[in-house]
């Protein structure tokens, strides 16, 4: 047994081994940043990873918790996602807490890190990814499922929950494939099931004030499983039903006034404002139309206030109106009409995205100083709309003129090809509307000269839709008709065409609905090399064929048709909008019979349950 002296002696030994432990620490992250800095100049767009953007926010505080935000894409796709620019400024205002953001380092800074034995960093402080709290991932489409487990190979995280103890921070997914987690489910601890605003904040403070409390990891997941929109994957119980997490009171929402500005130029480099959510046309191929439900508007009041701040405190010169449907939009006169001088005073553009084609007025192509409008009749003839419930009408479709008359000579117009019950006259109805297009013009303007841009993306069945159970279109088939199409298209002067992928297409299918076994595909894939596979260059077909064969999966079982009594594989996500309603939609859609749009009165679908539609 120790003396009292030996005893003092060794634990003053432990302090000083501990001291010098917490020094070692530091002087290797010194370390890193050093030699990070050093790379930068060998790297390909070396602003993608300064950091010290105009607008960042105070990151010496004294941190009870933080977390970092990773988007596994580059920096200029991730800088321009709304949902990140949200939930970094609400932790960011929450004293105590702090958000940092990390995105997919480009091949060529990948391989400097690897070389350099260097981790995967934060942008603000180049803080290892391992050494946060909590790391958050949105993942917002299924193609950046490898990218997911590229940045943790990066950082030095293990793939899987169950192989991190509570030595590394506790993974945290969100985003719109939250829809269906099930692929990707076993690599994180905790799944947030739609919207962030509050549920994200209130859990990094369990899991912040329970590491502070010396809990163990096992018991932090207990208290957080049952929180608004939290689904704990290694506690799950069969037949327990995850909430989607929905902001109820959107008028006083959160929202990044002051969003940071990027180094670079970003995809979107502009003030974007998020007029609601949600969308009321119900369209039956649409995801995000029936996820985001219910539908919840901003006022005209508060978005114009939104706007002139961002513009003040950014210095962009253009605002975008960010909506699923903009031009449905209630206040949308109003704002307008409060935007316009304003923006004309500043020179500044107020720019349309996609605008649904029965409520575009004339007003928003003179309001707007975009080259072209986009337009998204999404089907070629009255038959397939109505299938789909796009409730548009040849008639409607011919409104686009107006912008003729304002002074346009270019329209983008957005197509699918493989809808379900879908015949080669429907295709052909996509030329006959170019054509028709074509001869407005001419009849508006008195020349020829009109420029279409068609773009046709390939049919992929979506959960929480009414065409979740639908087969994709075959890959020979998908060929087929994209090659009759573009022959169509070849002879009428003045329109372009592109196209999705038919690879990318399939797999995106497969993924959608994948289950929990989808997770060894996609580790095998990113083993294999994939990585980036939402770009043509670095998409590897074959990668993923032998991923799929490798784990003894057949692509074709996720991408085909569903039989109707099967329980789907992300059926514990109560989304708000009732399987009952999913199904009475897919019903009509094989009766050609369309159904109202929501705002002419509520169609029952179930939203109402998770918080009041504002339209309703």
């Amino acid at each position: 047994m120790l003396s009292e002296t030996e005893t003092a002696n060794e634990n003053e030994r432990i302090k000083n081994g501990a001291d010098l432990s917490a020094k070692d620490k530091m002087a290797n992250e010194k370390d890193y940043k050093q030699r990070y800095q050093e790379l930068l100049i060998d790297v390909e767009k070396p602003a993608r990873y300064a950091g010290g953007e105009w607008n960042t926010p105070d990151m010496t505080k004294e941190r009870i918790g933080d977390m970092v935000f990773c988007f596994p894409e580059l920096y200029e796709i991730g800088m321009s996602n709304l949902g990140i620019q949200i939930l970094y400024n609400i932790v960011n205002q929450t004293d105590g807490y702090v958000a940092e953001r990390c995105f997919a380092p480009a091949p060529d800074l990948a391989e400097k890190l690897r070389e350099n034995d260097i981790p995967l960093l934060s942008l603000e402080t180049r803080k290892p990814l391992k050494d946060f709290t909590v790391v958050g991932f949105s993942v917002g489409y299924e193609l950046l499922y490898t990218n997911v487990l590229y940045m943790l190979d990066l950082a030095r995280i293990p793939f899987r929950a169950k192989d991190r103890d509570g030595s590394y921070p506790i993974l945290l997914a969100g985003g719109p494939c939250s829809v269906n987690p099930e692929p990707f489910a076993d690599f994180f601890d905790i799944i947030l099931v739609g919207e962030g605003e509050q549920p994200d904040i209130d859990i990094l403070k369990v899991i912040s004030e329970g590491k502070r409390a010396g809990l163990t990891k096992a018991e932090i997941l207990a208290k957080v499983k049952g929180m608004e929109g939290a689904y704990v994957p290694s506690l799950h119980k069969d037949g327990e039903v995850v909430v989607k997490a929905v902001y109820p009171d959107f008028e006083t929402a959160p929202y990044p006034t002051h969003p940071l500005v990027s180094n670079i130029e970003a995809v979107h480099d502009r003030c974007t404002l998020e007029l609601y959510r949600g969308c009321a046309s119900g369209c039956r191929f649409c995801q995000a139309g029936f996820w985001y439900r219910p539908i919840r508007e901003r006022s005209a009041k508060r978005c114009a206030e939104y706007a002139k701040e961002m513009v003040e405190s950014t210095g962009f010169n253009e605002i975008s109106l960010c909506s699923l449907s903009t031009s449905d939009y209630t206040g949308l006169e109003e704002l307008e009409n409060d935007l316009t001088p304003y923006c004309k005073e500043r020179k500044i553009n107020l720019a349309l995205p996609s605008l649904r084609i029965s409520s575009f007025k004339p007003d928003m192509a003179n309001n707007s100083r975009r080259s072209s409008l986009t337009f998204a009749p999404e089907a070629g003839t009255q038959r397939l709309r109505n299938v789909i419930n796009k409730n548009v009408s040849e008639e409607e479709i011919d409104k686009i003129s107006v912008a003729f008359e304002a002074g346009y000579d270019s329209v983008k117009l957005y197509f699918m090809m493989g809808l379900p019950t879908e015949t080669d006259e429907d295709i052909a109805g996509i030329a006959e509307i170019c054509k028709r297009l074509k001869w407005l013009y001419y009849q508006k303007r008195g020349k020829r000269g009109l420029n279409i841009s068609v773009s046709c993306a390939v049919f992929i069945p979506k959960p929480c839709t009414p065409f979740q159970w639908e087969a994709q279109i075959t890959y020979e088939e998908m060929l087929r008709k994209q090659a009759y199409l573009r022959s169509l298209l070849r002879e009428i002067k003045g329109v372009s065409f592109s196209w999705h992928g038919a690879e990318p297409s399939v797999l995106e299918a497969a993924l959608a609905r994948g289950d929990k076994k989808q997770s060894y595909v996609i580790e095998r894939a990113y083993e294999l090399g994939a990585k980036f596979d939402g770009w043509t260059e670095h998409f590897k077909w074959d990668v993923w064929q032998r991923a799929f064969a490798d784990c003894g999966l057949k692509m074709e079982d996720y991408y085909g048709a569903i039989p109707l009594d099967r329980t789907l594989p992300w059926e514990f996500i109560d989304s708000g909008v009732s399987k009952k309603y999913l199904l009475k939609q897919r019903e009509l859609a094989y009766q050609g019979v369309t159904t109202k749009n929501c705002r002419e009165g509520c169609n029952g679908c179930g939203a109402n349950r998770l918080g009041r539609c504002t339209i309703c």
